[in-house]
């Protein structure tokens, strides 16, 4: 059986290197915690380890509410998550997450809580009992996750599932490389004359999308599109032309509608005058998909159909996929997938990934994307990463190397064990920190594959500031 005998939290504070415009806000800091939990697995003790950033305006989208309001709430939610973990028990992984999803669902309506803020909690305790597990059981979540060592019951979740398992869905063999998706926000230089002298950052790591390019040997991009077509527009003509010319060709992006519209009529109004620009006409061709245009209040309604726009490229939705059967939901819509995040949830991950990999085996259009908000390491980019590799993704939008300074903020002991455990993933920077080693515009993940799950044992938290989770 599974019981949670012990739990900490930590916290630090990080400062962006660069601003980052996602939405309806700017990040320049962000508080990053590590949630470490101590198991009882079948008699004995093991520790398993979670992090993330605590991001304000995306898991809400409140712009009337202050930042320090948000964050507060954040930690709110993870303290309930562990207190409701606390009470639980159960014989595998799976069947502890299935009674700790409901029991902070039903928490989280009893306080008017959006169920993705809710189960923020739930995703963080859920990472660190899977980190737990696989290190106590000396398997890796792939192994974990194919093998069905983790009890999962994908009918469960989605009714056309029954009967199946991980394992007839998702690769049999992990991709060791992916694309990293590079995020150009709203606010990012396209090229190097953009970079006002009072905001150049000299830290060694590039800034514009053009030294971007060069710097990583980057192929696949996230544009944010400015709802304003005019502004849009421009836009985007500057970015096709730095990519033209940096890349000669050989690229491929996404589109980011962070929410900013309220009905399909005028984001697909925009799209076609956009796709039909002269300017724009290499561009098109090499679109992979769209991301949430539509905002969550309205994205799954029956307002959201996108049957009028026949002609439409793939949409999915992000922050809209909040519950189990938000999916579904937006498939009925039209939109042809979702995205993954860890801070959504590893099983309702899993299970996204092998109702979207049925579809496609019938035939059906249907994808999923990977997604960040600034994710890092030394814990939360790893875990990350490994499970958009177990789950099939191979282009995946990184962006916390681009606005942080890799490592550099965080203890030396991290820093050291990122080095020594996960040379593939990280090297050190001219400055002496480690950073993110992307080459040819891919991200090697080996080391994150092979550790229990993500981040080689042995992590110590020193040097971060322990948070009460009784408060």
């Amino acid at each position: 059986m599974i019981h949670l005998r012990d739990a900490s939290l930590h916290r630090l504070q990080l400062r962006a290197r660069m601003p980052f415009r996602y939405g309806i806000v700017t990040m320049t800091e962000v508080p990053h915690v590590f949630l470490q939990l101590t198991f009882e697995l079948d008699g004995a003790l093991q520790a398993g380890i979670a992090a993330d950033h605590l991001p304000p305006k995306w898991l809400t989208k409140d712009p009337n509410r202050a930042i320090s309001d948000e964050i507060d709430e954040m930690l709110v939610v993870i303290r309930a998550a562990v207190a409701h973990a606390r009470t639980l028990q159960a014989a595998t992984p799976f069947g502890f997450w299935r009674e700790l999803w409901a029991a902070q669902a039903e928490w989280g309506r009893a306080n008017r809580l959006p169920p993705l803020l809710a189960h923020f909690g739930t995703s963080l305790v859920e990472r660190a009992l899977l980190d737990a597990f696989c290190q106590a059981k000396q398997i890796t979540v792939a192994a974990a996750l194919r093998e069905n060592r983790l009890g999962v019951d994908l009918g469960a979740l989605h009714a056309p599932l029954a009967g199946t398992s991980p394992r007839d869905w998702l690769p049999a063999h992990p991709p060791e490389t992916v694309f990293a998706r590079h995020t150009v926000g709203l606010l990012d230089p396209i090229e190097e004359a953009d970079i006002a002298p009072a905001d150049r950052v000299n830290d060694g790591l590039p800034q514009s999308l053009a030294a971007c390019v060069r710097f990583y040997g980057l192929r696949h991009f996230k544009i944010k599109i400015d709802v304003d077509l005019a502004r849009a527009r421009e836009r985007l003509k500057q970015i096709a032309a730095v990519l033209a010319r940096e890349c000669a060709g050989d690229y491929a992006f996404s589109l980011d509608g962070n929410e900013s519209f309220r009905e399909p009529a005028g984001f697909a109004a925009q799209m076609r005058a956009l796709l039909a620009e002269p300017a724009l006409k290499e561009f098109w061709p090499r679109l992979l998909f769209i991301e949430q245009p539509l905002h969550r209040d309205v994205a799954l309604t029956l307002a959201a159909d996108w049957s009028a726009w026949p002609e439409r490229p793939p949409i999915i939705i992000d922050e809209s996929d909040a519950e189990i059967g938000s999916l579904p939901a937006a498939l009925a819509l039209g939109y042809a997938g979702t995205s993954h995040k860890n801070c959504k949830g590893i099983f309702k991950g899993v299970a996204n990934a092998c109702l979207l990999a049925q579809r496609r085996a019938a035939g059906e259009p249907s994808m999923l994307s990977g997604e960040d908000l600034t994710n890092v390491g030394p814990v939360a980019l790893l875990q990350d990463l490994a499970m958009q590799s177990i789950l099939g993704v191979t282009s995946v939008e990184r962006n916390g190397h681009h606005y942080f300074a890799g490592l550099s903020q965080f203890p030396a002991a991290m820093q050291q064990h990122m080095l020594a455990h996960h040379g593939d993933l990280y090297t050190r920077s001219a400055a002496g920190w480690p950073r993110l080693d992307v080459r040819e515009g891919k991200i090697t993940l080996g080391s994150a594959l092979r550790a229990p799950f993500g981040c080689a044992p042995g992590l110590l938290l020193d040097g971060t500031k322990n948070v009460s989770l009784s408060a």
